[in-house]
């Protein structure tokens, strides 16, 4: 029985010491670390939650993964997993121990020897402070880390134990960065990619949150200021490769703004950044520093870029005595650059500078409703509208070219402002005042007829006005004139009527030509017997020719024996006279005529004595008889006798 007393307590008595055993033995997986809590001893300082010197509270040391041992209930042990970032995240670190943040600061100074965080007890003892860490944890962190001395950050948890108030007595509420007061995605790499289909390059406007203030006058912060500008000037170097020095950031000093602290070692200061973040990831502290994306400098083809500076050296102005209207620096200063960008991609701050995209090309620009797509220029611009002398209102359409060099683009600027500027403050009252007053002081028909001499006026007109701002007039063009409705009846009645005056000079030029067809269709035609007749004529006039010759020849024969014959017939004719006058005085007259005038019809040709003679007796001699009286009645035998008689 007495064994029975005894063997019940020491059951319990191996039952408890099994238990505490057990409450002893604590199991730490491959991927956790164990938190010791430890209930008994000194107390801690009020600012510090970590025991480093065996107080009570949260021990700094850490259960590694393994089967431990430690004594229960004097120590209690919390499990807490290893801090892990995922890929394309970050992590922030917050110390919750160690020496406060100096007054004004944001973020707790980072040493070498803090390493990735891991080592808790080295933190405090080199004078780890609490508060945001600078540098975060990169994707792919696998590490153990105190879950008192440090949380950490990370997009989807918050790894550590909070011991603020305002954190711990959230309840069952999850605490995520949203907590902290950090938009998730702040908790991502940076990323600036290359453009994609449609969209415009882009570079990392940075801004940081902590550092000294800048300089007075100075609205973006560039480390070690622009002293470096100043020597190559002194050193004699040009604006171009002053301009390459300054596209040249400085970001390998801190690497790309990741490792802040040597950002702030390297004089970093508070507020805008003059260089910006190019193509990559970044794993930056979203609690200081800020990237906005903006658009990359690109001028492109038959362009130029003015650039106005709003940091830099102090402006020198190098425009010259003779130039009145602002001033030209040299780059590195506070104005306007006297050396433009050509064609290229910059990646250039557009929070410091300002480029002022100047078209170098020829530069076309309507008054009209069409606008132009190369530029835009033109938006605003729009028919000019014009009064005549009668008082018709003319809608204009016209068509202006401009160009300005690439070497005055600066001085342009500075005169104008900016080229929507040029257009609309200079361009368009010229052109819209000098065809409003020209169009005024002449008559609607005039100026239609007249067109091109208006158009010439307006072009000697615009190149005069551009010439002060040192821009070229390439031409000015009327496109369209869009008349009013009663002047264009009267236009068309008119254009109708010398069209059909036209159409009938045309119809009556081609009956003139038809009829020269006609012509030279029947001279085409006639042209065979044309060159007969010609062949005929030329014959006869040869024949006529050789008549003629043979005429002359036989003149002269007749000539010469027409003289000796007259000469003979003189002679006989005399000698028949003297026969005659002999006869008469032996015969008679009567009976001499009738000698004289049966010798001649004894000579001549007609006939005395019928070929068909009819008679009643009275035989041939009746008949030569009355032959004989007919022709002396007639008288012709008497003329001839007495032409004989005479002769």
């Amino acid at each position: 029985m007495l064994a029975v007393y005894i063997g019940v307590p020491v059951f319990i008595l191996m039952v408890i010491l099994a238990f505490w055993f057990l409450n002893c033995i604590t199991m730490i997986g491959p991927t956790e670390i164990g938190l010791v809590q430890k209930r008994i001893g000194r107390k801690l300082p009020e600012d510090n939650p970590i025991a480093l010197h065996g107080e009570a509270g949260f021990q700094i040391g850490l259960l590694m993964p393994g089967l431990r041992f430690v004594l229960w209930p004097i120590f209690s042990v919390k499990k807490f997993p290893w801090i892990q970032i995922p890929a394309g995240e970050i992590g922030v670190v917050i110390a919750q121990a160690g020496a406060p943040l100096p007054i004004g600061a944001k973020s707790a100074t980072y040493k070498t020897e803090f390493g990735n965080f891991t080592d808790a007890k080295a933190f405090l003892e080199h004078g780890g402070i609490k508060g945001v860490q600078r540098p975060v944890l990169p994707p792919g962190t696998l590490v153990p880390m105190h879950p008192i001395v440090f949380l950490v950050i990370t997009k989807a948890q918050v790894y550590g134990n909070p011991v603020s108030p305002e954190l711990t007595s959230t309840g069952d509420k999850t605490i995520t960065s949203a907590s902290f007061g950090l938009n998730p995605k702040r908790l991502e790499l940076v990323r600036i990619e290359p453009s994609s289909q449609g969209m415009a390059d882009q570079i990392g406007i940075v801004t940081t949150f902590e550092g000294d203030p800048l300089p007075s006058g100075l609205i973006a912060g560039r480390l070690g200021g622009f002293d470096d500008i100043r020597a190559m000037e002194q050193a004699g170097a040009g604006d171009a490769d002053i301009v390459e020095n300054l596209l040249a950031a400085k970001n390998t000093l801190h690497n790309n703004y990741q490792d802040f602290q040597a950002f702030l070692n390297n004089g970093g200061r508070i507020g805008l950044q003059h260089d910006p973040l190019l193509y990559g990831a970044y794993a930056l502290n979203p609690f200081l520093i800020d990237v906005q994306m903006m658009d990359m400098l690109i001028i492109r083809q038959g362009e130029v870029g003015v650039m106005k500076a709003y940091v830099g050296l102090a402006t020198e102005d190098t425009s010259g005595a003779d130039f009145k209207y602002g001033s030209l620096v040299r780059p590195g200063h506070r104005g306007i650059w006297r050396e433009p960008l050509r064609t290229g991609k910059y990646a250039i701050n557009p929070r410091c500078y300002q480029a002022e995209i100047v078209p170098t090309a020829i530069l076309t620009l309507n008054w009209a409703e069409a606008v132009s797509q190369a530029h835009n220029l033109d938006k605003h611009l729009s028919q000019i509208a014009a009064k005549s002398k009668e008082g018709f209102i003319f809608k204009i359409d016209l068509q202006v070219q401009i160009h300005v060099p690439d070497s005055k683009a600066p001085r342009v600027i500075s005169m104008v402002g900016t080229m929507v500027n040029l257009v609309n403050e200079v361009l368009q009252p010229a052109v819209g005042n000098h065809f409003r007053d020209r169009l005024q002081s002449m008559e609607a028909i005039r100026f239609i007829e007249q067109r091109q001499s208006v158009q010439i006026d307006a072009q000697e007109h615009v190149a005069r006005q551009l010439a002060m701002y040192e821009v070229e007039t390439k031409g000015v063009y009327i496109q369209d004139v869009i008349f009013p409705e009663q002047l264009v009846l009267v236009l068309t009645d008119r254009e109708i009527a010398n069209q059909q005056v036209e159409t009938y000079g045309k119809q009556q030029e081609a009956q003139a030509r038809r009829v020269a067809l006609e012509q030279s269709k029947g001279t085409a035609d006639m042209q065979a017997e044309l060159a007969r007749a010609q062949v005929g004529v030329d014959i006869k006039t040869n024949n006529a020719d050789a008549r003629k010759k043979e005429g002359e020849g036989e003149a002269a024969y007749i000539s010469q024996t027409g003289t000796a014959q007259g000469a003979q017939i003189e002679a006989v004719g005399l000698a028949r006279a003297k026969a005659y006058r002999e006869q008469v005085q032996a015969l008679g007259q009567q009976a001499t005529a009738l000698v004289n005038a049966i010798a001649a019809l004894s000579e001549g040709k007609n006939r005395f004595v019928p070929e068909v003679l009819v008679t009643s007796g009275g035989g041939a001699l009746e008949g030569l008889g009355a032959t004989l009286i007919e022709q002396l009645r007639s008288g012709k035998l008497m003329g001839k006798s007495t032409e004989s008689l005479e002769g």
